[in-house]
């Protein structure tokens, strides 16, 4: 080393220290950081903007396509090679792109999807009609949007209206309420609407109905071809329109054996189990019981049975609706049972033939009922044994 003026310096024969360079990082990256590093720089720009959803002109840009084209492939129509269809259904999977149906709903006005109201989607009864109506829903493409009512009308009106506002294309209802006018602008603007288990009131829908008169006098009548004369009828709200058909059904077949009806023999009310155990206590106690009970519905079948004694001094019992392990009691309960099923999928296929454009005058379909005989119906009244 010399100074300014060329003299050797201190230190000049001193070897210079080698500086240590520092060790390379090791990239821990997680494969998806690798992958998108791998990824063609156009591409990486179009993923990494924050909060942004890719589009389809994004998905053009990364298949070097023309928009037109990735329009086609999304909406499954002809006109594109295979070899670049592919192309297009790689850059939408690198991309995560989704096909905005908001904008399907300005060029067609649908939205495919429906929406079911329901009084209990935990009910066995309401799940079993769900599931038919999803069924068939799925089979035509659309999207099943669920909501419960509680049997509350105005949470019914509430959730009604909100699908209307989400633009469904159509509803099914089981209606909770005894006004349903305020559906009227929905299907003034051509939003068909199809009632299920119990017909609408003040509007002129489609309904799909149980044969409930038809099942309870049915069932009645297997009473009282075992002997029963004395038979106790435990109902829902007389209100609601299943009830009042039941009772209907109940009355006919008394008529049609002619047996006198004591009014005392009826016990209509709410479904909750203290006031089913007070009707069934009133019913088959007393100096003059009832012989035979007929429970109007399957919650009201339960509480008779967490009521009725397990052995002994038991009234033949029949009720509206079958129950889940109904064939494992004793003895197995004899029951009427619906088809949901069955009235899940008339009314969901009620409403993809108005969607199509079927301007019939709203009908009435009935779903029939079936009697199963178990055992719990059969037995003879006391004094036939």
């Amino acid at each position: 080393m010399t100074d300014r003026n060329g003299r050797a310096g201190p230190g000049a024969d001193t070897p210079r220290p080698t500086r240590s360079r520092p060790a390379r990082a090791v990239d821990t990256a997680a494969p998806e950081q690798a992958a998108a590093e791998r990824r063609p720089r156009k591409l990486r720009a179009m993923t990494s903007r924050h909060g942004s959803r890719p589009t389809m002109n994004d998905v053009a840009a990364a298949a070097g396509v023309g928009l037109k084209t990735v329009s086609r492939v999304v909406n499954g129509e002809s006109g594109v090679s295979p070899a670049m269809a592919a192309r297009v259904n790689a850059a939408i999977a690198e991309l995560g792109f989704r096909r905005n149906d908001s904008a399907r709903l300005l060029r067609t006005g649908r939205t495919a999807s429906i929406a079911l109201l329901l009084e209990d989607i935990a009910d066995p009864f309401s799940s079993a009609l769900s599931r038919a109506v999803e069924d068939v829903a799925a089979a035509e493409g659309c999207l099943l949007f669920t909501g419960s009512s509680g049997e509350h009308p105005p949470r019914e009106r509430e959730l009604a209206l909100a699908f209307c506002a989400r633009r469904v294309d159509g509803l099914v209802v089981v209606p909770a309420g005894d006004d349903h006018s305020y559906l009227l602008p929905e299907t003034a603007s051509g939003t068909p609407v199809v009632f299920v288990d119990r017909p609408a009131t003040g509007i002129a829908a489609d309904a799909i109905l149980s044969d409930n008169a038809g099942g309870a006098r049915e069932g009645v009548s297997h009473l009282i071809r075992h002997g029963h004369r004395r038979i106790g009828f435990i109902g829902d709200l007389p209100q609601i329109h299943t009830s009042a058909e039941r009772l209907r059904g109940y009355r006919e077949a008394m008529a049609a054996a002619g047996l006198p009806v004591d009014e005392r023999w009826i016990a209509c009310g709410t479904t909750d189990r203290a006031r089913v155990a007070e009707a069934v206590t009133r019913l088959v106690g007393g100096p003059e019981p009832v012989t035979a009970l007929f429970t109007a519905n399957n919650r009201i079948t339960v509480a008779a049975l967490h009521r009725l004694p397990r052995t002994g001094g038991r009234p033949a019992l029949l009720g509206f609706d079958d129950l889940e392990l109904a064939d494992l009691l004793t003895p197995a309960l004899t029951v009427v049972a619906q088809d949901p099923a069955a009235l899940g999928t008339a009314a969901a296929s009620t409403l993809f033939e108005r969607l199509a454009g079927d301007r019939t005058p709203p009908r009435r379909i009935v779903i029939p009922t079936r009697l199963i005989a178990r055992g719990s119906a059969e037995s003879p009244p006391p004094a036939v044994r």
